[in-house]
């Protein structure tokens, strides 16, 4: 049985210095990536308290929702279609602001507000995305960019 220990009172650089050896442990022995990533994706969730945080894997030309922590989601989404797709297209991770604002942002959920994707790259390709949604503007900074895509190197491991 493992535990998580979230500590909301520290900064987010804080948070995710305290947050991804935790991760690290949580995945350690466990050779199933379904398990490792609903591990992930809850422990995130748990930490930051974010309205939707979970996985794309890419399949057959397609993206393919993975697991989650939050409401229903998009099941498949097109290459180069939302913030998802243009990360994947973009092999780069995306921040947005306001989802609004973005041309052709898939709305799964009409309380997403802001968004940052972080591609998941195995040998140069994109093999997933980590997709997270917050329901306040401006929600993701350099600092998430930083720790996630941080965290993502880690999840390509996994694979």
């Amino acid at each position: 049985m493992h535990e998580l220990v979230v500590n909301a009172d520290l900064n987010k650089d804080e948070q995710y210095s305290s947050l991804l050896p935790q991760i690290d442990a949580l995945c350690e022995g466990e050779p199933d990536l379904i398990a490792n990533l609903s591990n992930i994706s809850a422990a995130l969730q748990q930490q930051f308290h974010w309205w939707w945080v979970g996985f794309y894997f890419i399949k057959n030309e397609e993206m393919v929702l993975g697991p989650f922590q939050g409401p229903v989601a998009c099941t498949r989404i097109a290459f180069g279609k939302g913030v998802c797709g243009k990360a994947w297209e973009s092999k780069g991770t995306i921040i947005i602001d306001d989802v609004e604002k973005f041309p052709g942002h898939i709305a799964c959920s009409s309380n997403s507000r802001s968004e940052i994707v972080v591609p998941i790259l195995k040998n140069q390709e994109v093999i997933a995305v980590l997709d997270i949604d917050s329901e306040q503007l401006s929600k993701f900074e350099d600092t998430d960019k930083k720790y996630l895509e941080r965290l993502c190197d880690f999840i390509a491991t996994l694979f």
